[in-house]
Order: structure tokens, then sequence, then C-alpha cells
């Protein structure tokens, strides 16, 4: 069994009501919606989360 995400922490882009947290795993990211935890948290690979991030920092999602 995979070990839970560690270190939750709120991005810095989120608003007071659209929040996101970003807990790390072995080799990637976990994800989940402040607002409803318990509704659970999606995973990516490091590789995944890098190039989100890269996204991200290039504007791609503007």
């Amino acid at each position: 069994m995979t070990a839970p995400p560690e270190g939750w922490r709120k991005s810095s882009r989120s608003s007071k009501t659209s929040c996101v947290e970003v807990g790390r795993i072995n080799d990637g990211a976990a994800v989940r919606d402040t607002k409803d935890r318990s509704a659970g948290y999606f995973t990516t690979t490091g590789q995944q989360w890098a190039a989100f991030i890269d996204a991200v920092k290039s504007n791609r999602f503007d």
C-alpha cells in the first residue's frame, strides 16, 4: 500500500473561496480541495507534476 500524502500546504495562488492543497507522495504530488477534504485527492508522478508546474509558470493556462 502507498503511504498517504504528507506535508499538505495551501497553494499561494489560492483565494479564500477557491483553495487547493498540495501534499508530498513518494515520487510526485497529491492535490485536494480544502473545502471538501473528505472527497479525497488525486495524485501525479514527479514528471507529471513538473510538467504542470512548468505550464503554470509559462502562463499556458491564462
